[in-house]
């Protein structure tokens, strides 16, 4: 018999709630990654196999929380005065780097080459970044500074091989001290932003063969790294430079950092506003050229930015796949809810879409088709990152009111959604690249109907919407204006083409009929009559 004061203290039994989805391996448990990676790069599948294994562990998840929970703090100065511009991080950042370091995410394409090495290392940042998103932005940055730095080669010869290095030094101290070394941008200022031509920052060559540089850059992002692309205004034009934060004297640059910035999101990773005052430089790629010079860094960041949102919305899936498998309601799992399997299984078919689409790109980086990366990352970036933010906040409403608290990862990942749409060139910034791209290199636009060509016959709502798209492309003469219009359906169909070549016939024919069949706004949940939802469902399910 029960007592009294027993009955008090028992209230009830924790009954219907899930078990939260961790030690799993987030490569085994991805259909869809394994066969992108075993179609492209076979021989890194044990290698991912195990990387999986560990980021799916509850202990390495909970980095990503903890990252989060303690943001960066900054310290001008230190007790006595003397200036240090030093950002702390918790201990959870630093291992996350770390790991990401060490897994060659920021290097492993350029100092190993080899058929499917993008391939590779875009799945790995895939599931790195479904751990955390923030820590990506520097590793994102440093992996992306190869290109542009190769157009020197004496910066080549002193940066690349830090840059390269699986070692990870957060020390604030000069990078001669350092095996390795991670790359930031100083790109937008306050009166420009995204419209870099407008920047006031001024560079004067010295008689060394350096630069001395004076301004302002109003977003820098990562203020702990040990060197800046940045760009300044020379008599010649807007020029590329990389800045350190360290001289070779070991004296500090005269780089200032002025506070760190108050994101919504992406609340890990340290961004700032700072002040060059007469910090030094070295030119990379010649005068007035800057914004070509570092646009094939920005290439690889916007990449970067498709896998990034890709992640997130992978992670948030999984998430709302495995909470709704195992809570009940009405009479059944929430799984075998009619109305709530065909959000599940749209939300699915959204990921899988987008990760098609990045190792297409990916593999295009591996086999040097340039014209297809050059069109194809301004449309991945602008319509993958720009899907994430709804299908976050979709899947936070399949798991309910559990999902809107802190504890859970899906607010990290509603708030994480804008930064990428935002970053590297907000969607109109992508759209008008995308234009420009078509305008000024015809062979762009000649690459995109090559590839969507390749699937023809597949799908007959693809191959419908491919010539409504040829024949509007031709009668246009307000490209501009309707610019957001033509790029949703040039990034609609490349994902449908490579949905076609990657995913099974029946899950890429149910992605083509759903989105390229109507038009407008698609909700999720509208699925055509005929698509098996429930082995959509089954197929992106984490465990």
């Amino acid at each position: 018999m029960i007592s009294r004061a027993e009955s008090r203290l028992s209230t009830h039994e924790v009954l219907n709630q899930p078990v939260a989805l961790a030690d799993y391996n987030l490569f085994e448990a991805d259909t869809a990654l394994r066969e992108g990676v075993a179609q492209a790069a076979p021989w890194a599948l044990a290698d991912l196999a195990r990387f999986g294994a560990q980021a799916g562990t509850a202990e390495y998840l909970e980095l990503g929380a903890l990252a989060n929970r303690h943001p960066p703090e900054f310290d001008t100065h230190d007790r006595y005065g003397r200036r240090v511009d030093l950002v702390r991080f918790h201990p959870a950042y630093h291992e996350l780097m770390r790991v990401a370091l060490a897994e060659g995410i920021a290097a492993s394409p350029w100092d190993q080459p080899r058929p499917g090495a993008h391939v590779a290392r875009a799945s790995k940042f895939y599931m790195q970044s479904q751990v955390e998103a923030g820590h990506g932005c520097p590793i994102t940055m440093t992996f992306a500074a190869t290109p542009a730095l190769k157009r020197e080669p004496a910066l080549a010869a002193e940066w690349l091989p830090r840059i390269h290095s699986r070692e990870y030094d957060p020390a604030n101290a000069p990078v001669q001290a350092k095996r390795g070394a991670t790359i930031g941008m100083a790109m937008t200022e306050k009166q420009g932003g995204s419209d870099v031509r407008a920047n006031t920052t001024r560079a004067v060559a010295t008689s060394d063969g350096a630069y001395e540089i004076t301004g302002h850059k109003f977003f820098v992002s990562a203020p702990m790294c040990d060197a800046f692309l940045m760009l300044a205004q020379t008599p010649a034009g807007l020029t590329c430079f990389l800045a350190p934060r360290w001289l070779p004297d070991a004296t500090k640059n005269a780089i200032e950092f002025v506070r760190l910035k108050r994101k919504m999101g992406n609340v890990s990773n340290a961004s700032s506003e700072t002040e060059w005052r007469g910090a030094v430089g070295w030119r990379v790629g010649p005068e007035g050229r800057g914004v070509a010079t570092i646009i094939e860094m920005v290439a690889m960041t916007r990449f970067d930015c498709m896998i990034g949102s890709s992640a997130q919305m992978r992670r948030a899936v999984s998430e709302a796949i495995d909470h709704c498998g195992q809570r009940s309601a009405f009479g059944a799992k929430l799984i075998d809810q009619p109305i709530m399997r065909a959000v599940l299984a749209d939300l699915a078919l959204e990921a899988e879409a987008s990760l098609a689409l990045t190792l297409r790109l990916a593999r295009a980086l591996d086999a040097d088709e340039g014209a297809l990366v050059r069109l194809g990352t301004g449309l991945g970036k602008y319509w993958i990152c720009k899907r994430a933010p709804q299908l976050a906040y979709e899947a936070m409403e399949c798991i309910g009111g559990s999902a809107v608290m802190e504890d859970s990862p899906l607010p990290r990942l509603y708030r994480e959604g804008p930064v990428n749409a935002i970053w590297e060139g907000s969607g109109n910034v992508q759209c008008l690249d995308v234009m420009r791209a078509i305008a000024k290199t015809p062979e762009t636009l000649e690459a995109y109907f090559a590839e969507v060509g390749a699937a023809k016959g597949a799908s007959a709502a693809l191959d419908a919407h491919v010539e409504a798209l040829k024949s509007d492309l031709r009668a246009a003469n307000d490209f501009e204006a309707r610019a957001r219009d033509f790029c949703d359906r040039l990034a609609l169909g490349l994902q449908g083409a490579a949905m076609v070549r990657a995913a099974p016939g029946a899950i890429a024919d149910a992605f083509c009929r759903a989105r390229l069949e109507s038009r407008g706004a698609h909700h999720y949940g509208v699925l055509p009559r005929g698509v098996d939802e429930a082995a959509i469902v089954r197929r992106a399910a984490a465990r």
